[in-house]
């Protein structure tokens, strides 16, 4: 795997999958059974972390609770032996990149979670570091300070330029804020593309499930560019994707899928298939309607909401259309 200068990649993957294990190898925390690795062409495999010029932010903060904000941040350039001057200028500077002018005299436990983590960030930036490492930052904020702290981060990547490095579980995080995504699993990498690749071309199963929603309909190929499903039903399917008479796994996001209760608005390529409505979840924004096809799938159309007295109701009959353009064959 190579990290270009100046990105930001996020890994991302279940509990176990090895991301952390993957931070620490970079960081040095770890000592590799096997392989190499470089900073900037540098081999950097047994170098002591000290000495690679990575900065780290923990999700626990890791604040010290007996000194101020400032001695926080100022931490790292008096190890470095800056002088006073020097770390008083870089320390104003990095809490105002981080909103926290006004700040330098409190202890960590007359702030918020979200100041905490400020205050993290700001003793990371404080000494430009080559790469900033981040373990999940935001996993112990709630939704809407964790919505906020994404967007800071963002804006100071963009304005620091630093590389960046960033651990998450939570798929959504990743996909808004990475310039490409390296999603593993069990120690190994299932895809490494932009948060577009990841989610409309998935490589295989285990992506298009982790990422996202998705509908997988499997079958046999046919003639003319078909799909023999259940209840020897065809549908079309993109391309050409195989010899006739072969498996095929294929996926469609909910947010393709057109719902209908009279005839589907399709065109004439378009699939069409009928069934009756087995749940729906209104959710604000947006409202899931699951329908049990008259084969036996169970197809997840997506859409925006409407009024309660215009959704869909259990067992009300109706129909979903889809384009084969919007589906993405899948490997096991």
């Amino acid at each position: 795997m190579t990290v270009e200068k100046g990105e930001f990649l996020t890994l991302l993957g279940p509990s176990g999958s090895g991301k952390t294990t993957l931070l620490n190898l970079i960081a040095g925390a770890i000592v590799p059974t096997t392989g190499t690795i470089f900073l900037d062409g540098r081999d950097i495999t047994s170098m002591p972390p000290r000495e690679r010029g990575i900065g780290m932010v923990f999700q626990n903060y890791a604040l010290m609770p007996h000194m101020t904000v400032f001695d926080n941040v100022a931490y790292p350039l008096r190890v470095r032996r800056e002088s006073a001057k020097t770390i008083h200028a870089k320390v104003e500077e990095a809490l105002a990149r981080v909103g926290l002018v006004g700040f330098e005299n409190r202890k960590p436990r007359q702030l918020s979670g979200g100041q905490q983590q400020r205050v993290g960030i700001a003793r990371c930036i404080v000494y430009s570091p080559a790469v900033i490492m981040m373990d999940e930052p935001l996993g112990a904020l709630d939704k809407n300070l964790r919505e906020q702290m994404q967007g800071e981060i963002k804006r100071l990547h963009k304005e620091l330029g630093t590389t960046l490095i960033y651990v998450t579980h939570d798929q959504e995080e990743a996909l808004n804020m990475s310039d490409r995504v390296c999603l593993m699993r069990t120690g190994e990498i299932a895809q490494l593309g932009t948060p577009d690749e990841l989610y409309f071309h998935p490589r295989n199963r285990f992506v298009a499930e982790f990422i996202g929603e998705s509908n997988l309909i499997s079958g046999r190929i046919a003639s003319n560019g078909r799909m023999l499903i259940l209840g020897n039903q065809s549908i079309a399917v993109p391309g050409a994707l195989g010899s006739e008479g072969s498996e095929l796994l294929t996926m469609i996001r909910p947010e393709k899928v057109r719902i209908s209760a009279t005839a589907c608005p399709a065109a004439a390529d378009d699939n069409v298939l009928s069934g009756e409505v087995a749940s729906s979840s209104f959710t604000g924004g947006t409202t899931r309607v699951t329908v049990r096809l008259d084969n036996g799938l169970n197809i997840t159309a997506k859409m925006m909401s409407e009024r309660a007295e215009t959704r869909y109701e259990q067992g009300a009959r109706v129909h979903l259309c889809w384009s084969p353009a919007d589906m993405v064959a899948l490997a096991e």
